[in-house]
């Protein structure tokens, strides 16, 4: 499952140098005044730590599994190495 961040961010910018993906973008790709978690990218951190480093350092706890784009640990690794491998 891919993340997504809430209303309640404050674009404090901690959470965007901590993806491995890149998937995390100021919002203005996608016309939004908040962080955006690109679901395509987002691998929660599966293949390359034990917990999503973005929910670790948000100060606010503004992201959460999105329930729009459920995956299981399998398809996520498998992105991973997708995104990583190409």
């Amino acid at each position: 499952m891919a993340l997504i961040i809430s209303e309640d961010c404050t674009n404090c910018d901690v959470c965007l140098p901590e993806c491995p993906n890149e998937a995390i973008s100021d919002g203005s790709d996608v016309d939004l005044d908040i962080y955006f978690i690109h679901p395509d990218l987002c691998t929660e951190c599966v293949g390359a730590f034990d917990e999503p480093q973005c929910v670790e350092v948000c100060p606010v706890e503004c992201i959460e599994p999105d329930p729009d784009h459920e995956e299981s640990k399998e398809a996520l690794q498998a992105k991973y190495e997708a995104i990583h491998n190409s």
